[in-house]
């Protein structure tokens, strides 16, 4: 028993009813996925591709099409082939201009037209400084040396010797590709001799090698923002490597290392400094003086403070980076204990050891 014969639409994959925008849809889809040099050397592919487009011979003929609806398969058949994925057609015969543009340079037919090279961003480069605490504080400004590529001193960027100029490559004849002819078809690429620019350098400068470019070391004044912090980058806009073919050059990105401060801890905008205070200051309260970078300060201690207790000091940290303002100093209790003691010391001690009337160990007490 023989199998069916699909109908176009069934090839195609349309309802009868489909309109002609959407018969040449499907076929365009289908056609791109089984050309044969799109799939070369699998004869499955071919054979579809003989199918659809036989199918596509049939629907996209308003006779054609008017005479399958009315006769079916067994009734006449336009064209000398016979019906889809018969006898008597060749893919090398099918006029797929109309795909052409769609295959996105993969397929092309050596127009012949030179291929003008894209442009191309340039790469983005990043460079280290390293800033004392106070000048991160403040704010600095920093010369950093960078290395990028220049056009050639001597020959200016065309990479040919000077009193000498690049020439038409003679493999393309100038237009940056060489096609691999398939048929109908021809695949396109880059020429190899030229690598798609079109020219070629007989007699290359001597100082770049042909290249064009050479490497110069760039010298740019950079900005720290006042509160900069370790990690805090500062972008250079198109101070980066410079673009190919018209490209824009690449960004800059000065990425900031501090070092760190023998007095404060940094806290975002906070800064924690911590202060000494003696047993008497933080029993009976204390003002004392303390450091900040916008110079000392009163801090007043409050009586019964233990070690490890924060005194927010407001607006006395560092520069806030986004919003303005500053952040606040936290200064830490800490409670010292002498490591020498006079004998007037130690008396004095073993006295108010005597009137103490709370144990810090009472809890423990309790719970024993």
């Amino acid at each position: 028993m023989s199998a069916a014969v699909k109908s176009p639409y069934e090839i195609l994959g349309v309802p009868k009813t489909a309109t002609d925008d959407e018969i040449k849809r499907a076929y365009r889809k289908l056609a791109r996925r089984f050309h044969p040099d799109a799939n070369q050397g699998d004869a499955a592919s071919e054979e579809r591709f003989k199918e659809v487009q036989g199918a596509y011979d049939i629907l996209s003929d308003p006779e054609k099409r008017k005479q399958y609806d009315a006769f079916g398969a067994a009734g006449p058949r336009a064209g000398a082939g016979g019906g889809p994925g018969q006898g008597g057609f060749s893919y090398e015969n099918v006029d797929l201009s109309d795909l052409l543009g769609q295959f996105g340079g993969i397929f092309g037919r050596g127009s012949g037209r030179r291929a003008r090279p894209q442009p191309e961003r340039g790469a983005d480069l990043e460079s280290r400084v390293r800033l004392s605490f106070e000048d991160a504080l403040r704010g600095a400004q920093v010369r950093v040396p960078v290395d990028v590529d220049a056009p050639c001193h001597v020959c200016h960027g065309t990479g040919a010797e000077p009193g000498t100029k690049p020439v038409t490559c003679p493999q393309c004849g100038g237009s940056g590709t060489v096609s691999d002819s398939h048929g109908l078809f021809a695949l396109s690429q880059p020429c190899p001799r030229c690598r798609g620019n079109g020219v070629v350098v007989e007699q290359p400068c001597g100082a770049c090698r042909g290249s064009g470019r050479e490497r110069v070391t760039k010298r740019y004044a950079v900005k720290i923002p006042a509160g900069a912090k370790d990690g805090t980058r500062v972008r250079l806009k198109g101070k980066g490597e410079p673009g190919r073919n018209g490209g824009p050059a690449g960004d800059l990105f000065v990425v900031v290392s501090v070092e760190p401060s023998p007095l404060y801890e940094r806290r975002g905008a906070d800064l924690v400094l911590e202060v000494p205070v003696t047993y008497p200051e933080a029993a009976l309260g204390a003002t004392v003086e303390i450091p900040t970078p916008d110079g000392p300060v009163a801090l007043k201690v409050p009586a019964g403070s233990e070690t490890g207790r924060l005194l927010r000091v407001k607006g006395r940290g560092a520069p806030k980076l986004k919003g303005g303002g500053k952040g606040d100093l936290l200064a830490r209790v800490k409670v010292t204990v002498p490591q020498k003691l006079t004998k007037a010391e130690r008396e004095a001690l073993e006295n108010c050891a005597k009137v103490l009337r709370e144990s810090p160990r009472a809890r423990f007490e309790r719970m024993s």
